[in-house]
């Protein structure tokens, strides 16, 4: 392989890495339906170890605006509801001594307004960073233009590659983003 072609693939996975960065934290913002990523950086003290709650627990999705968790070790019931109100996720955690349940409350018009802009603003984050990878990349390209490694031609040739990639790259981060809004602002 080409010193210019190494340059573009490794554009193209730091570009793919970001996607999938970016849809991961898309699946941690709350819409009015029930997640049950939303509870995924919930870490409950199992015996003295701060642990993830769905090693603790099974965690289910029965109804669209309900969330329900029925820990594996019943003596750590306190111990997770404790957790799930520390989290501060904007839900109140309701006890019956064998399931929490988590009911999810409607949105109200201005909380999907506010987030839709951080869905916006995830998403300009995310495309700042395929920029500064295209960037790095371009710099690759001169430095091996100016060591005569590469020719020219193939420079020119590869930053037309590293464009591409970003071009494509942003445009799956804006229809990443699109869903997410459109998602959020549904009623």
């Amino acid at each position: 392989m080409a010193a210019h072609d190494d340059a573009v693939k490794h554009l193209s996975d730091s570009i793919k890495r970001t996607i999938d960065a970016l849809k991961q934290q898309m699946t941690k913002i709350r819409t009015g339906r029930a997640n049950t990523a939303m509870l995924d950086n919930v870490r409950v003290d199992y015996y003295g170890t701060p642990t993830p709650l769905a090693q603790c627990a099974a965690i289910a999705v029965p109804e669209p605006r309900l969330i329900t968790v029925k820990p594996w070790d019943k003596s750590i019931i306190r111990d997770i509801e404790k957790a799930l109100l520390e989290a501060n996720l904007g839900f109140t955690p309701q006890n019956d001594g064998e399931v929490i349940r988590l009911p999810i409350p409607p949105l109200t018009e201005q909380r999907r307004k506010d987030i839709a802009k951080q869905v916006k603003a995830a998403g300009e984050d995310h495309k700042v960073a395929v920029r500064n990878e295209r960037r790095d990349a371009n710099e690759k390209l001169k430095t091996l233009l100016k060591d005569k490694v590469i020719t020219e031609d193939d420079n020119k040739r590869a930053q037309e590659k590293v464009q591409k990639e970003t071009d494509t790259g942003i445009k799956d981060i804006d229809d990443v983003v699109a869903r997410k809004e459109k998602e959020v602002l549904e009623v």
